[in-house]
């Protein structure tokens, strides 16, 4: 019965990718061992419990740390999020242009409302696709 229930929950998991469902499928093994050393339900529902608790508990958070990559780490275009740029063009809800670093790319402003100068300091809050989403240090 706990190898089924293992076999379930690790399936499960890997259609989820939730870190929760495959630790208590390591906690199901973990009370089928018990079972298979011919200990009572009593014992083996507490061999699960502990396990889970004690994977849920300590694992799961040290998984959890390790999933983000840091921003040192980044490539691509997702590291230049939280980098400033300069507008080479008026930068409206729309359109523009802001140089980030040695290259130029499309821009638009984070807030529609917002018309922000050429010249003027942004920092990237994100890119949607090829055009930088970006944010005026210092609001018009």
């Amino acid at each position: 019965m706990w190898l089924i229930a293992a076999g379930a929950l690790a399936a499960t998991e890997i259609l989820t990718l939730t870190l929760v469902l495959g630790m208590l499928a390591v906690a199901a093994v973990a009370a089928a061992l018990v079972a298979g050393l011919g200990a009572p339900a009593p014992v083996q529902v507490a061999a699960f419990a502990g396990g889970a608790l004690l994977l849920l508990g300590v694992a799961r958070p040290v998984a959890k740390r390790h999933r983000h990559t840091p921003a040192a780490l980044r490539t691509g275009s997702a590291a230049l999020v939280g980098k400033r740029g300069t507008t080479v063009t008026v930068v409206d809800g729309a359109s523009g242009q802001v140089r980030i670093g040695g290259e130029v790319w499309s821009a638009r402003s984070y807030d529609e409302s917002h018309v922000i100068p050429a010249g003027s300091k942004v920092d990237i809050a994100q890119i949607d696709g090829a055009t930088a989403v970006v944010i005026p240090l210092e609001i018009p």
